[in-house]
């Protein structure tokens, strides 16, 4: 907890982080739909285009902000790079080989990996009680881990059997380019506004995909494309590129990151979520015990102290 922001201030961190996370997971699942229409280096194209689109007078430097340093400069195509392009191309071959559920075990993982980064990287301490609530994460892990889940196919392809490995293996890609998000993040929030971190990371993330963005779509029918389809795409492209990052960026400025990490739980749980509640996949008692466990973490990590 950072003792200088105000009581008032750090909720409004806090809501905006969580809010973020919940983003995060709810868009993650319902890409699902959007990975069978599209390919994947398309969609990721489209996807920063038409954040890209949506946002241009963000890319303006404030006058009260000082011109960036060649160090700011490398850490916003990192952070860009890592925990936008990256981060979306694993995510996106991920979830079209495994279920949203089976996602959501392994980007359980991100408090811990955040954790980690933030004490290697930024030489953050970890206090006790953020220990405590990275392991009630790491247990809701552990539950998961026991719980059965389904491939994102259709029950009996063994395709989607055989290739389950895979998508797991991405997901967790995705999970160490969310932590080195999150990790670089709170670099950028002391010498950049969260708007103008926002448009500079997916001006890179656009520039990065258009080569093989424009490779598909040159071969692509976009015609046979239903226009629910285009108006789930571009809620997609507004919320991963412009909501999600705003919002993780106006938190991060008050949280130190490894307690921010503890807030991506919300991801894993708003993805599993959505799996269960609109693409019908199954969520079991043990599953249920699992978030709970991850959102127990959320309250310890947030509780405020005595000395507070």
């Amino acid at each position: 907890m950072n003792p200088a922001l105000p009581a008032p201030g750090r909720l409004v961190a806090y809501g905006c982080l969580a809010l973020s996370m919940s983003l995060v997971g709810s868009y993650v699942a319902l890409s699902k739909p959007l990975v069978v229409a599209f390919p994947v280096f398309l969609l990721a194209w489209l996807r920063f285009g038409i954040a890209a689109l949506a946002m241009p007078h963000w890319l303006r430097r404030p006058p009260n902000e000082p011109a960036m340093t060649a160090r700011t400069r490398g850490l916003v195509f990192l952070e860009s790079f890592l925990g936008n392009f990256l981060f979306s191309i694993c995510m996106l071959f991920g979830v079209s080989l495994t279920s949203a559920v089976s996602a959501g075990v392994i980007m359980a993982t991100i408090p811990a990996a955040v954790a980690i980064g933030s004490r290697v990287f930024l030489r953050e301490s970890i206090t006790r009680r953020t220990a405590l609530a990275i392991a009630c994460a790491a247990g809701g892990i552990g539950l998961l881990a026991l719980a059965p889940t389904q491939p994102s196919a259709p029950t009996g392809s063994t395709t989607a059997v055989s290739m389950a490995w895979l998508g797991n293996l991405l997901v967790f890609c995705a999970v160490l380019c969310e932590a080195a998000y999150a990790v670089i993040g709170k670099s950028l929030t002391g010498k950049l506004g969260p708007k103008r971190i926002s448009s500079l990371i997916n001006l890179w993330g656009f520039v990065l995909s258009t080569p093989l963005g424009l490779w598909f779509a040159l071969r692509f029918d976009f015609g046979a494309v239903p226009p629910g389809l285009w108006v789930l795409l571009v809620v997609y492209a507004l919320a991963a590129s412009i909501w999600t990052v705003w919002l993780w960026m106006t938190g991060l400025k008050g949280v130190p990151a490894s307690q921010a990490g503890v807030f991506t739980v919300m991801l894993p749980v708003s993805a599993a979520m959505v799996g269960v509640l609109v693409l019908g996949e199954k969520l079991s008692l043990l599953q249920v015990c699992a978030f709970a466990f991850a959102l127990l973490g959320v309250v310890l990590a947030t509780w405020p102290s005595r000395r507070a």
